[in-house]
């Protein structure tokens, strides 16, 4: 086998004369994929390929093989086989095929060539100093015999098997650490559907409790209003009957009284209409919450409303040291809303704002609110009195609970007038809050909303007959 000059992308050239030369071939092609950077089964295939393709070439005239890295956009090494045409039937490219990536039949002239190409390796760096030492790796392989191709090739396979028995070791761990992994997870999955499954138990128990609980709170809900309606249908009679007598007995034609008989009537007249607005406020907070109260919007002229309201809560009596003030008649409008509810509102704060407050003033104000475009009024109740603890203020919306304190022991009421005005707020349509400081005193604001609209037409005189 004679070695010739390579041309700038040939590494080497050789003859193809003798079954030596293949010999050597298939060691010169081991040597040349090793100091490209291939690994084992890279050589041994590229190795097989060529030798398989030397033996089958092997008589041709003028046969030769050049190892070349030629230039393009994917390196790989290039082992080509040329002869002269004519010599011999046409090639086997199958089994040089399974082995390497591609393998190509070329006809040129009175020429004839095998290409076969394979991909290097992604870490080869084409330099000088590289193709160097693939030539000198080309070079120091000496002629084989027959003997030293099968030694050779039985070392080659050796370590083939070596290699494959090491992939196969390697296998077998992977598959044995996949399937503990699939048992962990398997286990996993079976203890978190177990605790799924107990957590939707756990939940369905939950609901159902939450279910029969809100069942009864709404019968109690139900029971405490039938209660209600009852009871006020049935002392609005006697009520009515005690108020209606004591009047009767107080009247400027009924028969005259002593000074103490007057005093006792006047007691038990004052009682009857604390009674009978006990039961009226019960009556109206059993129809709130059972959806039966009614609302009959209509105009209403908060200054006849609010003037009318004032005089009736000055001449029911005030102490002597407490100033109630109203807002000025010009700046009331006239609204669309329940002129019932409404005054009912008002008069519960402004009771219990009179009630609780010894001296200084309390005082009514309105205001249109600008920032929701009129849209929306505002009525505070301001006072001077005692005032209510941080403590307490969520609980004075509770029905029939009072503060603690000597002047609440003093005056006695219901505990339903800030829970009746808040329900009867709500029904229209608005919020009540409060905010209050221990010996500072308590506001409280009503925010409702507002349909402006124009003020009642006065009655046409009537004709004279």
């Amino acid at each position: 086998m004679t070695v010739s000059a390579a041309r700038s992308s040939s590494l080497s050239a050789f003859g193809l004369a003798t079954a030596q030369d293949v010999f050597a071939l298939r060691r010169i092609g081991q040597s040349a994929a090793e100091a490209l950077g291939m690994d084992r089964q890279d050589q041994v295939r590229i190795a097989t390929a060529l030798s398989e393709l030397g033996r089958d070439r092997l008589g041709c005239g003028g046969l030769t093989v050049a190892f070349t890295l030629p230039e393009g956009p994917e390196p790989v090494l290039a082992v080509v086989f040329e002869w002269n045409g004519g010599t011999k039937a046409g090639p086997d490219l199958e089994p040089a095929s399974r082995l390497l990536h591609r393998v190509r039949h070329e006809s040129a002239d009175a020429r004839e060539r095998i290409v076969a190409e394979h991909a290097l390796p992604a870490g080869w760096a084409d330099t000088p100093a590289a193709r160097l030492g693939v030539r000198e790796a080309l070079r120091r392989h000496a002629p084989m015999t027959l003997a030293d191709d099968l030694r050779a090739q039985t070392r080659d396979l050796i370590a083939t098997l070596e290699e494959t028995r090491a992939q196969r070791e390697e296998l077998r761990r992977l598959n044995d650490e996949l399937e503990e992994t699939n048992q962990g997870v398997l286990a996993l999955y079976t203890e978190l559907s177990q605790e799924l499954e107990e957590t939707n138990s756990g939940v369905v128990a939950l609901h159902a409790e939450l279910e029969e609980k809100s069942n009864r709170l709404r019968e109690t809900s139900e029971a405490k209003t039938r209660f209600w309606t009852n009871i006020s249908h049935e002392l609005r009679t006697p009520v009515n009957a005690v108020v209606a007598l004591s009047r009767l007995l107080l009247a400027a034609g009924s028969a005259p009284l002593t000074e103490e008989q007057r005093r006792q009537v006047s007691l038990i007249d004052a009682s009857g209409q604390t009674l009978f607005s006990l039961v009226n406020d019960l009556l109206d907070m059993a129809k709130a919450e059972a959806g039966q109260l009614e609302i009959v919007a209509t105009p209403v002229d908060l200054r006849a409303l609010v003037g009318q309201l004032g005089a009736v809560m000055r001449s029911t009596g005030m102490p002597g040291d407490v100033v109630l003030l109203t807002p000025p008649p010009g700046t009331l409008p006239v609204t669309v809303t329940d002129e019932a509810l409404l005054t009912r509102i008002l008069r519960n704060l402004l009771s219990n704002a009179l009630k609780f407050t010894e001296e200084g003033k309390v005082r009514l104000e309105f205001a249109v609110d600008p920032e929701a475009a009129g849209q929306w009024m505002t009525f505070t109740v301001a006072d001077t009195g005692v005032g209510i603890p941080e403590s307490e203020l969520t609980r004075v919306f509770e029905e029939f609970y009072q503060v603690r304190g000597p002047l609440q022991r003093a005056q006695r009421g219901t505990g339903l007038g800030l829970p009746y005005a808040r329900a009867l707020t709500e029904l229209l349509g608005g919020t009540l809050r409060l905010s209050s400081t221990p010996g500072v005193g308590t506001r409280v604001e009503v925010r409702l909303p507002h349909r402006p609209a124009a003020p009642p037409a006065p009655p046409a005189p009537e004709a004279d007959a």
